[in-house]
């Protein structure tokens, strides 16, 4: 049983460290001979059960499984600054557990009260907690804010660390399209995104480098514009290895309801691919796509939006039903080929499990120094979620989008992933806990 800040000090020949994954046992060893552990401000909006800042943590705290292995984080939360207390915060309880300061700045929180940048990586957490809204519906959360206070310190100091931004990175694109340009110049290795692209395939579809793809589709289930970012890049996740590479979007129009299906008929988009998608998850196709059978809520707007990329390709994310774990994904190889699908699962408890690989994902980008996949991704998702807001406006009427000219290479995250080796110890029988923990089995816990 090893000391949860001491972990990585102990021999490679460690039991585990040896079940880490491939991909981050260099970076995590080379952290044990220098015998450093990266130390983490954690920045976030709210901290409340179930918020991001809930089940990001909780896999920073305390070990955590990943593809049904007992994984150390590797790194060490030393400051906190939370800039807001709503009823339920989980701050002060965590803090005063874990011996970690709360700050009243970012500034601070970065310093660890000192007068210059004191740690080795930024955890910036913007979701959840009371925010305005703009004319288009999107909660104005703080990220642009977060991220210059975090880069004005490391300015400050002359010293640049890796930095993760969760989910987009803004609900403006020419604010998102700045703090890229910002980060790319200063050299800070940047890391955001969504969760879901690191969830168990059913069945296990990889889409390789190169690979042909004629169109494809994506499915969720959840709100409007916090869930379609979701589905969009869950989308460009596989989209981006295709053929060619990623060059950017073209245009994207907005579809709802009734106009699905007309746009569909029409020849727009591919109807059988979001069958084939839906079916991956639900084992049929559903008659009614705005109300599924076993969910028990008022129907909800069906919507489309198809992506029309630069290069001919086109991809579209549909809004089916009301199920906020729905994440699935269909392509064709050839236009009169058979489609290729497969559910994305996010593991038992609602969710919350996606944040074991992500988490894994940020802590390996910290320990090394080097993004596990390309903040392009987000970046190009980002202005698409912006451009779909704007289109939704006038539903059916193309919006064009010169500014999401944005090539990139993809990186294969394969080992970043969860394969469902989880989902044998975590089951579904299990309740999910109801206060700060992971659910690592007690047989499996490192003692602290």
């Amino acid at each position: 049983m090893l000391n949860r800040r001491n972990i990585l000090k102990a021999s490679v020949a460690s039991p585990l460290l040896a079940a880490l994954p491939l991909s981050g046992l260099e970076g995590v060893c080379n952290a044990a001979k220098k015998g450093k552990r990266p130390k983490v401000a954690a920045i976030y909006t709210s901290f409340t059960y179930r918020s991001h800042a809930h089940v990001i943590l909780e896999n920073f705290l305390e070990p955590y499984l990943f593809n049904g292995v007992a994984t150390d984080p590797g790194v060490d939360v030393v400051s906190i600054y939370r800039d807001q207390k709503p009823q339920g915060d989980m701050t002060d309880a965590v803090a005063a557990k874990y011996e970690i300061p709360v700050y009243d700045s970012i500034a601070e929180a970065l310093c660890v009260g000192g007068d210059e940048l004191a740690v080795d990586a930024v955890l910036s957490i913007g979701e959840h907690g009371s925010y305005p809204r703009n004319e288009f519906g999107q909660v104005m959360y703080p990220r642009k804010r977060f991220f210059d206070e975090i880069v004005a310190v490391m300015k400050k100091s002359n010293r640049f660390v890796p930095m993760f931004n969760d989910k987009h990175l803004s609900y403006r694109f020419d604010w998102a399209k700045e703090m890229y340009d910002t980060a790319k110049d200063l050299g800070i290795p940047y890391l955001a995104g969504s969760s879901v692209p690191l969830a168990q395939r059913r069945p296990a579809v990889e889409v390789k480098p190169g690979t042909r793809m004629a169109e494809a589709v994506a499915v969720h289930g959840g709100p409007v514009e916090s869930y379609d970012f979701h589905g969009l890049e869950l989308l460009q996740s596989m989209v981006e290895f295709r053929k060619g590479g990623e060059s950017g979007i073209k245009r994207i129009t907005f579809y709802e309801g009734e106009q699905v299906f007309e746009s569909a008929k029409a020849g727009i988009w591919d109807i059988e691919l979001g069958k084939a998608a839906i079916k991956a998850e639900l084992g049929y196709v559903p008659e009614n796509w705005g109300h599924l059978e076993k969910e028990n809520e008022p129907e909800v707007g069906l919507h489309a939006i198809v992506i029309d990329y630069l290069d001919g390709f086109k991809g579209t994310v549909l809004r089916i039903g009301r199920d906020d774990t729905r994440w699935n994904f269909a392509y064709k190889v050839r236009e009169d080929s058979e489609p290729i699908a497969t559910e994305f699962y996010v593991g038992p408890w609602n969710n919350r499990n996606l944040f074991k690989a992500l988490s894994h994902a940020i802590q390996q980008t910290f320990i090394t120094g080097k993004p596990v996949y390309p903040v392009e991704r987000t970046l190009l998702v980002t202005g698409a979620l912006d451009v779909m807001m704007h289109a939704r406006k006038a539903p059916g009427h193309p919006y064009h989008a010169k500014q999401l000219e944005i090539p990139y290479k993809p990186v294969d995250f394969r080992d970043m992933r969860e394969y469902g080796k989880s989902w044998d110890i975590i089951t579904e029988e299990i309740p999910q806990p109801n206060a700060f923990d992971n659910g690592l089995p007690a047989h499996m816990q490192i003692k602290r």
